[in-house]
């Protein structure tokens, strides 16, 4: 591609501050910068950044997705759930804010790992996070299936909800291809459609069907049985675990942002405070509204989201709430695909991966990464034909989206605690100073015992590898992994900096 920048120019990026340490031995204070001969434009907003991370967090898809199902679990008391990851997951913000200020490189986590430990982890890092991310494109497009076929009136069968996967995935393309600005603007739209959905309706539930007072978040209604109702809320708090991702967004578009360095962290930081607020309230407005808890405990309700609408606003009421419902799953499709663009882009620029000179094309005219982001949406359409082979066959592959999401985090987060003892100091605008080490191994505890609550097996009377198959899927993705890098070797191809953060690293590369 004529005018490309070399690797090592492109992701040898400066730490986006005023001077601080470069991490590969430069200066990188180039007032927030970022990669020096990038090729993005930095087109991104502070507010924009924010909305990025915001909607793909999207407090109203993961809310509405899983509200049904966390409630037949765990009863009311659920709720506490989005209390318990919104805590873990903010240690989590601050490690990668610390990260993204030193590093603000596009494509995340793969470029954070690669700076941090080395070649090798940061290339199973990102193949771990690559395939979680273009298998939650198809779970969040598929999820808006049944919302679609309330809004326009036709039944939700399994081979119309494939379609609707497919022109939604197309149509956060077509956004994606248009440019930083358009996908600016996309963000903000959808961030306010969150804000309607989670605030406004979320208020006239409570203030028009309030069944309910606020006691009964401690009322576990029997689901628990004879035993602990530890386990239980265990198994409910998935709806916790899957809501709090989607901040780290923010840091994939890093060669977007102007003054990265101070820009994103911050961002980081708000999309929890504001993204948990919001899905807390829009559970706690839901739950309140429910008539018969029992008949969602039971099975008898098995949609309560669409059961509570259609009986608090009528058919008209919830048919309009429903397409507000779907800008958010548009909105954080979106979202979805730009992380995964960028992060496939980062890949083949450091020439990680087979195909790189392809996958590493970039439209100038537009400033965006066309062929990673034309893989972003054929993958996850090819993830939805497959479903129509199995219905549950989707559902057994989603299942490793969160594993592989909260895996590919506790990487980077584990490569940072390595760093910090073998000698790392943030030296980006933001850092957490003394308290670093504390809260990196806080964040790294917190994320160990999620994925080890992802992973458990509950369900003794099923098949062992249905019992065990987010731990098989996690498995496979990684053999996979393993064999296609020790094979191919294009981890050690690429010329960009890797495992520099660490001063004798830095050292023994001069």
């Amino acid at each position: 591609m004529g005018g490309a920048p070399q690797p090592e120019a492109a992701a040898a990026g400066g730490n986006g501050g005023n001077g601080g340490n470069g991490g590969n031995g430069g200066n990188g204070g180039n007032g927030g910068n970022g990669a020096p001969g990038s090729e993005f434009r930095k087109e991104m907003g502070p507010w924009a950044n924010f909305a990025l991370g915001f909607t793909y967090l999207s407090p109203v898809v993961s809310t509405y997705t899983l509200f049904g199902s966390a409630l037949a679990e765990g009863g009311p008391p659920m709720i506490w759930a989005f209390l318990l990851a919104g805590c873990g997951q903010f240690l989590v913000s601050l490690v990668f804010g610390e990260i993204v200020a030193q590093f603000p490189i596009a494509g995340g986590v793969y470029p954070w790992a690669r700076r941090l430990w080395g070649m090798r982890w940061a290339w199973m890092t990102g193949w771990v996070y690559m395939w979680a991310l273009l298998v939650t494109i198809t779970s969040v497009a598929y999820g808006a299936g049944p919302y679609i076929a309330i809004l326009f009136g036709f039944g939700a069968s399994v081979h119309n909800t494939v379609l609707c996967t497919v022109i939604l995935i197309v149509v956060a393309a077509l956004i994606n291809y248009a440019g930083t600005k358009a996908l600016s603007l996309a963000a903000l739209i959808g961030f306010s459609a969150e804000l309607i959905g989670a605030l406004i309706v979320g208020v006239y539930l409570l203030v028009t069907h309030r069944e309910h007072g606020l006691g009964v978040i401690f009322d576990t209604y029997g689901t628990q049985g004879d035993g602990s109702y530890a386990p239980v809320f265990l198994a409910a708090a998935i709806i916790g675990f899957y809501q709090y991702y989607g901040f780290e967004a923010c840091g994939d578009t890093a060669e977007e942002v102007a003054h990265p360095g101070l820009v994103i962290p911050k961002a980081m930081r708000r999309t929890i405070y504001v993204g948990g607020a919001a899905a807390t309230f829009t559970c706690g407005s839901l739950l309140l509204s429910v008539t018969d808890y029992g008949a969602v405990i039971s099975g008898e309700d098995s949609d309560p989201v669409v059961n509570v609408l259609f009986d608090a606003m009528g058919e008209a009421g919830a048919r309009l709430v429903m397409a507000v419902v779907l800008i958010s799953f548009l909105s954080c499709t979106i979202s979805l695909q730009a992380a995964a663009g960028r992060l496939i882009y980062s890949y083949a620029r450091d020439r990680m991966v087979v195909g790189h000179k392809l996958l590493r094309r970039f439209s100038h005219k537009r400033a965006v990464p066309e062929v990673a982001l034309l893989v972003a949406a054929v993958i996850p359409g090819l993830i939805a034909f497959g479903s129509l082979v199995s219905e549950n066959a989707l559902t057994k592959i989603v299942s490793f989206a969160i594993l592989g999401i909260y895996g590919s985090f506790q990487m980077v987060v584990l490569a940072a605690l390595r760093a910090r003892l073998k000698g790392w100091r943030a030296t980006g605008e933001f850092t957490l100073g003394r308290w670093g080490l504390l809260v990196n191994g806080a964040a790294l505890a917190y994320g160990i015992f999620a994925i080890v609550n992802i992973c458990w097996a509950r369900t003794p009377e099923e098949p062992w590898y249905s019992n065990y198959i987010v731990l098989l899927s996690g498995g496979v993705v990684v053999a996979a992994g393993l064999v296609y890098m020790f094979t191919t070797h294009h981890y050690g191809r690429g010329d960009a900096p890797s495992g520099d953060a660490v001063p004798q690293a830095r050292h023994a590369a001069r």
